[in-house]
């Protein structure tokens, strides 16, 4: 069985900003992880990614946040989305963009 693509999508939040979401269904937890998920979401802010959210094989859930990269808890999937908006929303305070 292979993966199955759950979602993929772009959100335009703006000219120069926007989010790409990327969600399949694995047969087995990918290497690293306990879950049967894959991701990837991204922020791109004036063509650099400034927030990833993702679980490459090997390294398991991790959150990258500009240069920084932290472990993340993954629980669901839909957490998973609740996380990455607020996590939109703290740069964009943070670095002034409304």
């Amino acid at each position: 069985m292979k993966a199955t693509e759950l979602f993929q999508q772009r959100i335009v939040y703006a000219e120069n900003r926007f989010a790409e979401l990327l969600l399949w269904r694995l047969p087995k937890p990918s290497p690293g992880s306990k879950h049967y998920f894959k991701y990837r979401l991204a922020y791109v802010v004036d063509g650099t990614c400034v927030i990833r959210y993702d679980n490459e094989a090997g390294k398991g859930d991790h959150c990258h946040w500009g240069r920084k990269e932290r472990k993340y808890e993954f629980s669901s999937p839909e957490l998973l989305l609740a996380d990455f908006q607020e996590a939109i929303e703290r740069w964009n305070h943070e670095n002034g963009n409304p």
